[in-house]
């Protein structure tokens, strides 16, 4: 049998010449370490929002747990996002996004229609200042997100009442409520002026610790363990004493935190003395 022949025109290729290797498609899509935080944040925000649905059918307890789901998941989003190396600017402000939401916007419908709706007027500016504060405060720390100076950042502190904790805070009337069926915690009396005070320290200027930057010593570890036993079976046990609880000891720790500020003030100031050249005569 005859082998076939090759065409007149064809060349054998060198040698020495190179195989050209067909090329790889370039990988398309979103890789999953970038998408699990924002369905954190996305998941956060949605039991955010069912805190307004559960405040408008009556379910106030629901509706406070609720927001607390969202403070928990938005405690988790960011370290996520760090463990995946999976941050994102669009992530930074989904996150924004949904604090606005989750801590200012459902914890004013919720207040408002517990306590505030007998008078419409007044409760809902009330309402209106703890929301519109709330978006204040996550505005001016998206702003200052690429600026290099920020005092109470680098000494370890946080500027005013973060949202999670305004939030928590806020609803202070509502745990006392529960646990101790007082009318008087659900008066508009007390309650406008609350969330008032509550949304005026989201936007204030003072500083505030900082979990995140705080250490504990080698030596507690063990009692630091144990305290975080006792406060999960207290708040399983008795969980609206407990959050009250809570919020008295943060209050109670906003001077200290402001004294301690004010000791790094003066130690840098006089570390910047220091190091300053003399006047010349």
């Amino acid at each position: 049998m005859a082998l076939e022949q090759p065409p007149d025109d064809w060349q054998r290729p060198d040698e020495g010449a190179r195989v050209k290797r067909p090329l790889r498609r370039p990988v398309r899509g979103l890789p999953l370490r970038a998408v699990a935080p924002n369905a954190v944040t996305a998941l956060a925000l949605c039991f955010g929002l069912s805190g307004i649905r559960f405040g408008i059918g009556g379910e106030w307890e629901r509706a406070v747990l609720m927001i607390m789901v969202a403070g928990v998941l938005d405690g988790l989003d960011g370290r996520v996002a760090r463990m995946l190396h999976g941050a994102s600017r669009f992530g930074a402000e989904l996150d924004s996004l949904s604090d606005v939401v989750s801590f200012g916007v459902s914890p004013a419908v919720v207040i408002y229609l517990w306590a505030l709706i007998g008078v419409p007027k007044v409760g809902w500016i009330c309402a209106l200042i703890l929301a519109v504060f709330c978006a204040l405060r996550l505005a001016r720390f998206n702003a200052n997100i690429d600026v290099t100076e920020q005092p109470h950042k680098s000494a370890g502190f946080l500027t005013g009442v973060p949202a999670p904790a305004g939030a928590l805070l806020a609803m202070l009337p509502m745990y006392c409520w529960f646990w101790s069926g007082i009318d008087w915690f659900r008066s508009p009396l007390l309650v406008a002026p609350w969330i008032s005070f509550i949304a005026l320290m989201m936007v204030s200027s003072i500083a505030t610790f900082s979990w995140s930057s705080m250490r504990l010593r080698r030596n507690i570890r063990f009692e630091a363990l144990a305290v975080v036993v006792l406060f999960g079976a207290a708040l399983l046990s008795a969980p609206w004493q407990t959050l009250t609880v809570v919020c008295a000891g943060y209050l109670a720790m906003i001077p200290f935190s402001m004294r301690a500020y004010a000791r790094v003030r003066r130690l840098r100031a006089a570390a910047l003395r220091a190091g300053a050249p003399a006047d010349p005569a």
